[in-house]
């Protein structure tokens, strides 16, 4: 019988315990703060900020919102980033992607002070992870980690295969999975023989952002299937890049789309906040 990794579920545990953190911290001074900061008016972007918003203020961590016009310049945003960088109170600092085409992600991206990086995307923190010396990681990658140990799913020796080389999901993915002793192959759009690669993997993670293109036939039974992607279909339905009843039939282990990878994403997101707030006043 196939297990469903059920990110809703394990994310509103992660959720609760770090409620019973904050209040602790609250109790001895210390009010952990995140600035969120979006450029624009894309809808999707606007989901994922009122959704962080929402579990912040569930958690009691306190959120800081600007959400400026899409003709922001890119010196007003370096500013603003600047400003909260030089600012104790504030724990995390995050730029929603994407940006408006006139401003860099690059450089507001390494704008943010590492140890603000809630996101981890800074390249001082990519760094550090490939290095195995993580001090911020990626959300979703840190998200889909944790989901699997709540599972109790090793993957020491396992053979991993990635679908997607993103510095957001698939290299991170790659170097975490390396770190806890993964054999790890990353493939992408300019992979040949991409199904023969798939169907040796024991864990295959998926990001590439093509609704339904994981199917029965990419994949070993057994096989432990995480998908990342979000896209939605003409007729409105919500998939992720895994055919997911077709899919489920034969792997041991799945994520489902919507209520696998997302809400473990934006749970990593609070904790690393606290987690900076606490490191802010070692």
């Amino acid at each position: 019988m196939t297990v469903l990794l059920d990110g809703k579920k394990y994310s509103a545990k992660v959720k609760d315990n770090l409620k019973q953190e904050v209040t602790r911290l609250k109790e001895v001074g210390l009010q952990p703060c995140l600035v969120v900061i979006l450029v624009g008016e894309d809808p999707a972007s606007q989901v994922y900020v009122r959704n962080k918003k929402k579990a912040a203020e569930f958690i009691g961590i306190k959120t800081i919102d600007h959400t400026l016009p899409k003709t922001t310049t890119q010196q007003q945003v370096l500013e603003l980033v600047e400003k909260y960088n030089q600012d104790p109170s504030i724990h995390g600092i995050l730029v929603q992607l994407p940006l408006p085409k006139h401003i860099s992600e690059e450089k507001v991206t390494r704008a943010i002070s590492p140890l603000k990086d809630v996101d981890g995307f800074h390249p001082l923190n990519m760094g550090h992870l490939f290095m195995n010396e993580p001090y911020s990681l990626p959300c979703t990658p840190r998200g889909i980690m944790e989901l699997m140990k709540e599972y109790k799913i090793d993957v020491v020796g396992k053979n991993v295969v990635i679908v997607g080389r993103s510095n957001i999901v698939g290299r991170p993915m790659a170097a975490l999975m390396l770190n806890d002793d993964a054999t790890v192959t990353i493939t992408h759009s300019k992979t040949k023989n991409l199904k023969e690669i798939t169907k040796q993997a024991d864990i295959l993670i998926v990001a590439i952002g093509k609704a339904l293109l994981i199917t029965a036939d990419y994949v070993k039974k057994g096989v432990v299937v995480i998908d990342v992607g979000m896209n939605r279909l003409a007729s409105g339905k919500l998939v992720g890049d895994v055919d997911f009843d077709a899919v489920k039939e034969v792997a041991d282990y799945i994520t489902p789309v919507p209520g696998g990878v997302g809400p473990m994403t934006i749970a990593m997101l609070m904790k690393q906040t606290v987690e900076f707030a606490k490191e802010s006043v070692k």
